[in-house]
């Protein structure tokens, strides 16, 4: 098996590497200069299998659900362009947290689908291809933790449903899964950090492919230097693996609600956790996909295709408001990410 000459160790660097990881999640409070012609994270779509026990999880993790903006079982012409999947009915939860970066509501939309076979992905591990998280800051993240457990939806990734990683003695961070599998990272936010969403996670296959696409394209910032091949307990215990060897790669985006901070978004890289990526598609359960806002949305479109990425959408579609969407899986392991346009 190949090994890369770069290697951090668990007993050498377990200490850096918590840091870094926590100082990752809270980058997106860094002011960065308002970009127009650079794409913004804006939004998170996830499909789910029972659209009251999801609510009832995000809710739990301090997440609200907004009214007015949710929708009730109806067939909805628009989606089904938009998934190019037909015959089927759809209800919709738009819940909100705010951003640890801007203050400002970040908008993750709960779907459900009826009426056409679906596949459930809700057993895949963390370190699957297209696998995604969510990462979230939480104040009295106890609390939640407890709580969660005693509702009974808890549902740690981490060895023994441990809340702090292996070998530390203080700082909490975790990965749960929701009741379809899709992950939240919750973080206890150093001294007096803002809570709220922080960041978003990616594993790719690829990592060629990827940059080409989130920062040749999307132009998504990353650091000077090249990550380092990471293993040890510290990785292992959080997403409830052993053995793994894995490098981050953290972009920072400008924030569609208010471009002048940034959130962050990683391309997670396994060495060793290469595996086949399953067949899916946009209407299944425990689906995720990513909304990023663009200036120009045909551009956009047409450099996507150019790159390799799929078109999921039968045509660019036009909300109500004037808002164009298309629906693109990107061209390194086809996950899902929607490019939107404001009128």
């Amino acid at each position: 098996m190949f090994h890369a000459p770069k290697l951090k160790q668990w007993s050498s660097a377990v200490r850096a590497a918590f840091g870094a990881v926590l100082v990752a999640a809270t980058l997106g409070a860094v002011p960065a200069a308002a970009q127009q012609d650079t794409a913004s994270l804006a939004q998170v779509g996830r499909l789910v299998a029972n659209l009251n026990q999801s609510v009832e999880f995000y809710e739990a993790l301090g997440f609200v659900k907004d009214e007015a903006e949710s929708r009730d079982w109806a067939r909805d012409e628009t989606i089904e362009t938009l998934f190019g999947v037909s015959g089927f009915e759809t209800r919709l939860a738009k819940m909100q947290m705010n951003s640890a970066s801007s203050g400002k509501p970040f908008t993750v939309y709960l779907r459900e689908v009826r009426g056409i076979e679906r596949r459930n992905l809700a057993v895949r591990t963390m370190w699957k291809p297209t696998s995604t998280h969510i990462g979230v800051n939480l104040g009295q993240i106890r609390e939640h933790w407890a709580d969660l457990r005693e509702a009974g939806i808890l549902r740690a990734r981490s060895w023994g449903d441990e809340l702090q990683p292996a070998g530390q003695t203080s700082g909490q961070l975790a990965y749960i899964s929701d009741p379809d599998g899709l992950d939240v990272e919750i973080i206890e936010p150093r001294g007096d950090g803002a809570t709220g969403v922080t960041h978003f996670g990616l594993v790719v296959t690829d990592i060629d492919k990827a940059r080409d696409f989130y920062v040749g394209l999307l132009g998504g910032t990353l650091p000077p230097e090249e990550p380092q091949w990471l293993q040890g307990d510290f990785y292992d215990s959080v997403v409830g693996g052993h053995g793994g060897i894995v490098r981050l790669f953290f972009l920072t985006f400008p924030e569609a609600a208010d471009p002048s901070v940034t959130l962050n978004f990683e391309l997670i890289d396994y060495q060793n956790r290469k595996q086949p990526i399953d067949a899916f598609t946009i209407t299944d359960i425990g689906v995720n996909y990513f909304g990023f806002q663009v200036p120009d949305l045909d551009s956009y479109l047409a450099r996507a295709l150019a790159l390799g990425a799929k078109q999921v959408s039968k045509q660019i579609v036009t909300l109500r408001d004037g808002t164009r969407e298309v629906l693109l899986r990107d061209p390194d392991n086809g996950a899902y990410v929607l490019f939107l346009e404001r009128p």
